[in-house]
Protein backbone atom coordinates (compact mmCIF):
# COMPACT_ATOMS: atom_id res chain seq x y z
CA UNK A 1 0.00 0.00 0.00
CA UNK A 2 1.66 3.38 -1.06
CA UNK A 3 1.72 5.81 1.45
CA UNK A 4 0.86 9.30 0.57
CA UNK A 5 2.39 12.07 2.56
CA UNK A 6 0.90 15.35 3.13
CA UNK A 7 2.75 18.89 3.70
CA UNK A 8 1.37 21.93 4.55
CA UNK A 9 3.29 25.41 3.35
CA UNK A 10 2.82 28.77 5.06
CA UNK A 11 5.05 31.50 3.85
CA UNK A 12 6.11 34.04 6.58
CA UNK A 13 7.03 37.65 6.07
CA UNK A 14 7.31 39.82 8.58
CA UNK A 15 3.71 41.00 9.08
CA UNK A 16 2.63 37.24 9.32
CA UNK A 17 5.52 37.14 12.55
CA UNK A 18 4.45 39.84 14.04
CA UNK A 19 0.56 38.66 14.01
CA UNK A 20 1.88 35.16 15.13
CA UNK A 21 3.70 36.91 18.00
CA UNK A 22 0.50 38.53 19.25
CA UNK A 23 -1.75 35.52 18.70
CA UNK A 24 -0.51 32.44 20.65
CA UNK A 25 -3.04 30.65 18.52
CA UNK A 26 -1.69 31.33 15.20
CA UNK A 27 1.45 30.66 16.46
CA UNK A 28 0.29 27.10 17.16
CA UNK A 29 -1.21 27.03 13.91
CA UNK A 30 2.21 28.08 11.93
CA UNK A 31 3.93 25.67 14.16
CA UNK A 32 2.02 23.20 12.53
CA UNK A 33 3.10 23.96 9.32
CA UNK A 34 6.30 23.89 7.03
CA UNK A 35 7.17 27.49 6.98
CA UNK A 36 9.46 29.33 3.97
CA UNK A 37 10.47 32.96 4.34
CA UNK A 38 9.55 35.54 2.63
CA UNK A 39 10.72 39.62 2.58
CA UNK A 40 13.50 41.46 3.99
CA UNK A 41 11.94 41.71 7.26
CA UNK A 42 12.69 38.18 7.97
CA UNK A 43 15.89 37.96 6.29
CA UNK A 44 16.64 40.91 8.76
CA UNK A 45 15.96 39.12 12.15
CA UNK A 46 17.40 35.91 10.67
CA UNK A 47 20.91 37.95 9.96
CA UNK A 48 20.50 39.39 13.67
CA UNK A 49 19.60 35.83 15.27
CA UNK A 50 21.82 33.92 13.58
CA UNK A 51 24.43 36.06 11.88
CA UNK A 52 23.26 34.49 8.23
CA UNK A 53 21.03 35.43 5.72
CA UNK A 54 18.78 32.96 3.88
CA UNK A 55 20.06 31.18 1.20
CA UNK A 56 17.19 32.64 -1.03
CA UNK A 57 13.56 34.56 -0.54
CA UNK A 58 10.40 32.23 -0.81
CA UNK A 59 7.98 34.52 -1.62
CA UNK A 60 4.97 32.32 -2.73
CA UNK A 61 4.28 34.74 -6.22
CA UNK A 62 7.77 33.58 -7.52
CA UNK A 63 7.72 30.00 -5.51
CA UNK A 64 4.68 28.80 -7.18
CA UNK A 65 5.27 29.83 -10.73
CA UNK A 66 8.85 27.94 -10.41
CA UNK A 67 6.96 24.95 -8.87
CA UNK A 68 4.71 24.54 -11.16
CA UNK A 69 7.63 25.03 -14.05
CA UNK A 70 9.95 23.16 -12.81
CA UNK A 71 8.34 19.41 -10.78
CA UNK A 72 8.19 17.99 -13.81
CA UNK A 73 4.50 16.20 -12.86
CA UNK A 74 1.33 16.59 -13.94
CA UNK A 75 -0.06 18.40 -10.97
CA UNK A 76 -4.23 18.69 -10.58
CA UNK A 77 -4.64 21.76 -9.15
CA UNK A 78 -7.32 24.02 -6.81
CA UNK A 79 -7.40 27.58 -6.40
CA UNK A 80 -9.43 28.87 -3.26
CA UNK A 81 -9.50 32.84 -2.20
CA UNK A 82 -9.39 36.57 -3.99
CA UNK A 83 -12.54 37.48 -5.32
CA UNK A 84 -14.82 35.25 -7.90
CA UNK A 85 -13.53 37.30 -11.47
CA UNK A 86 -9.47 37.06 -10.10
CA UNK A 87 -9.42 34.02 -9.09
CA UNK A 88 -10.89 32.34 -12.40
CA UNK A 89 -8.80 34.52 -13.86
CA UNK A 90 -5.96 33.23 -12.38
CA UNK A 91 -6.72 29.71 -13.35
CA UNK A 92 -6.60 30.75 -16.83
CA UNK A 93 -3.87 32.20 -16.38
CA UNK A 94 -2.16 28.26 -15.21
CA UNK A 95 -3.82 27.17 -17.32
CA UNK A 96 -2.53 29.03 -20.66
CA UNK A 97 1.00 29.00 -18.89
CA UNK A 98 1.68 25.60 -17.54
CA UNK A 99 -0.35 23.25 -19.83
CA UNK A 100 1.55 20.29 -18.58
CA UNK A 101 -1.10 20.97 -15.02
CA UNK A 102 -4.92 21.19 -14.78
CA UNK A 103 -6.39 23.29 -12.81
CA UNK A 104 -9.17 21.03 -11.23
CA UNK A 105 -11.69 23.45 -9.33
CA UNK A 106 -11.97 27.04 -8.40
CA UNK A 107 -13.53 29.23 -6.07
CA UNK A 108 -13.72 33.06 -4.14
CA UNK A 109 -12.47 32.94 -0.17
CA UNK A 110 -15.68 34.86 0.19
CA UNK A 111 -17.46 31.88 2.14
CA UNK A 112 -19.08 31.99 5.84
CA UNK A 113 -18.62 29.49 7.76
CA UNK A 114 -21.98 27.55 7.49
CA UNK A 115 -20.41 26.99 3.69
CA UNK A 116 -17.13 24.97 4.79
CA UNK A 117 -18.87 21.48 4.52
CA UNK A 118 -19.31 22.58 0.56
CA UNK A 119 -15.90 24.37 0.24
CA UNK A 120 -14.16 21.03 1.31
CA UNK A 121 -16.66 18.58 -0.58
CA UNK A 122 -15.79 20.79 -3.59
CA UNK A 123 -12.19 20.51 -3.06
CA UNK A 124 -12.05 17.18 -2.39
CA UNK A 125 -14.45 16.15 -5.66
CA UNK A 126 -11.55 17.93 -7.89
CA UNK A 127 -9.25 15.73 -6.80
CA UNK A 128 -6.38 18.04 -6.59
CA UNK A 129 -3.12 17.35 -5.49
CA UNK A 130 -2.06 21.25 -4.78
CA UNK A 131 -4.64 22.77 -2.83
CA UNK A 132 -3.11 26.69 -3.40
CA UNK A 133 -5.21 28.85 -0.94
CA UNK A 134 -4.64 32.83 -1.36
CA UNK A 135 -7.20 34.28 1.49
CA UNK A 136 -4.55 36.29 3.57
CA UNK A 137 -2.82 35.80 7.31
CA UNK A 138 -4.27 34.32 9.55
CA UNK A 139 -7.41 32.78 7.85
CA UNK A 140 -5.60 31.22 5.27
CA UNK A 141 -2.99 29.01 7.63
CA UNK A 142 -6.03 28.44 10.06
CA UNK A 143 -7.94 27.30 7.21
CA UNK A 144 -5.54 24.60 6.09
CA UNK A 145 -4.63 23.33 9.07
CA UNK A 146 -8.28 23.60 11.12
CA UNK A 147 -9.58 21.51 8.39
CA UNK A 148 -6.54 19.05 7.25
CA UNK A 149 -7.96 15.78 8.53
CA UNK A 150 -10.64 16.51 5.76
CA UNK A 151 -8.85 17.63 2.86
CA UNK A 152 -7.15 15.19 0.65
CA UNK A 153 -4.71 17.59 -1.64
CA UNK A 154 -1.29 15.96 -0.60
CA UNK A 155 -0.01 19.32 -0.61
CA UNK A 156 -1.21 22.70 0.75
CA UNK A 157 0.04 25.97 0.45
CA UNK A 158 -0.79 29.61 1.75
CA UNK A 159 -0.01 32.02 -0.83
CA UNK A 160 -1.40 35.33 0.45
CA UNK A 161 -2.35 37.79 -3.04
CA UNK A 162 -0.53 35.50 -5.25
CA UNK A 163 -4.02 34.77 -7.54
CA UNK A 164 -4.24 38.85 -7.27
CA UNK A 165 -0.84 39.06 -9.26
CA UNK A 166 -1.73 35.85 -11.93
CA UNK A 167 -5.10 37.89 -12.95
CA UNK A 168 -3.43 41.06 -13.18
CA UNK A 169 -5.56 42.53 -10.44
CA UNK A 170 -2.71 43.95 -8.65
CA UNK A 171 0.53 44.76 -10.43
CA UNK A 172 3.94 43.72 -9.39
CA UNK A 173 7.06 45.40 -8.20
CA UNK A 174 9.46 46.34 -11.10
CA UNK A 175 12.61 43.88 -11.10
CA UNK A 176 14.49 45.94 -10.21
CA UNK A 177 13.12 46.99 -6.98
CA UNK A 178 12.37 43.32 -6.35
CA UNK A 179 16.21 42.48 -6.09
CA UNK A 180 16.79 44.99 -3.75
CA UNK A 181 14.12 43.86 -1.86
CA UNK A 182 11.67 46.83 -1.91
CA UNK A 183 9.02 45.34 -3.11
CA UNK A 184 7.11 46.03 0.42
CA UNK A 185 7.52 50.21 -0.95
CA UNK A 186 5.75 49.42 -4.20
CA UNK A 187 3.16 47.49 -2.21
CA UNK A 188 2.76 50.62 -0.28
CA UNK A 189 2.56 52.93 -2.85
CA UNK A 190 -0.25 50.78 -4.70
CA UNK A 191 -2.33 50.52 -1.33
CA UNK A 192 -1.58 53.00 1.30
CA UNK A 193 -4.74 53.14 3.29
CA UNK A 194 -4.58 49.34 3.71
CA UNK A 195 -0.85 48.61 4.05
CA UNK A 196 0.04 51.57 6.20
CA UNK A 197 -0.35 50.38 9.27
CA UNK A 198 1.52 47.07 8.32
CA UNK A 199 4.60 49.00 7.14
CA UNK A 200 5.28 52.00 9.35
CA UNK A 201 4.27 50.65 12.91
CA UNK A 202 4.27 47.39 12.25
CA UNK A 203 7.71 47.14 11.10
CA UNK A 204 8.57 49.10 13.93
CA UNK A 205 6.64 46.80 16.50
CA UNK A 206 8.35 43.58 14.76
CA UNK A 207 12.20 45.22 14.67
CA UNK A 208 11.74 46.19 18.35
CA UNK A 209 10.74 42.60 18.86
CA UNK A 210 13.58 41.12 16.56
CA UNK A 211 15.96 43.51 19.05
CA UNK A 212 14.47 41.83 22.24
CA UNK A 213 15.03 38.55 21.33
CA UNK A 214 18.72 39.35 20.36
CA UNK A 215 19.41 40.71 23.56
CA UNK A 216 18.00 37.94 25.44
CA UNK A 217 19.72 35.29 23.27
CA UNK A 218 23.07 37.29 23.96
CA UNK A 219 22.07 37.22 28.02
CA UNK A 220 21.18 33.13 27.63
CA UNK A 221 24.66 32.30 25.77
CA UNK A 222 26.19 34.63 28.50
CA UNK A 223 24.88 32.60 31.14
CA UNK A 224 25.63 29.46 29.69
CA UNK A 225 29.08 30.46 29.04
CA UNK A 226 29.79 31.47 33.01
CA UNK A 227 27.69 28.21 33.92
CA UNK A 228 30.40 26.05 31.77
CA UNK A 229 33.25 27.78 32.89
CA UNK A 230 35.79 25.53 34.18
CA UNK A 231 37.23 26.82 37.56
CA UNK A 232 40.03 28.60 38.51
CA UNK A 233 42.30 27.16 40.10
Amino acid sequence: MLLRLKMDIGICNANTVLQAMDSPAYARTLSRMTLFNDGIGVDIANRALTGAPFPANLNGTDLVPFILHTIGLPLRIYLLGAKPEPVARAAEHIEDNYPGHHVAGFRDGYFGPDELDDVIADINAAKADLLLVGMGNPRQEQFIVDNRARLNPTVCIGVGALFDFMSGEVVRAPQVLQAAGLEWLFRLMQEPRRLGKRYTIGIYRFLAAVYRLRQETRRAAALEAERTRPPML
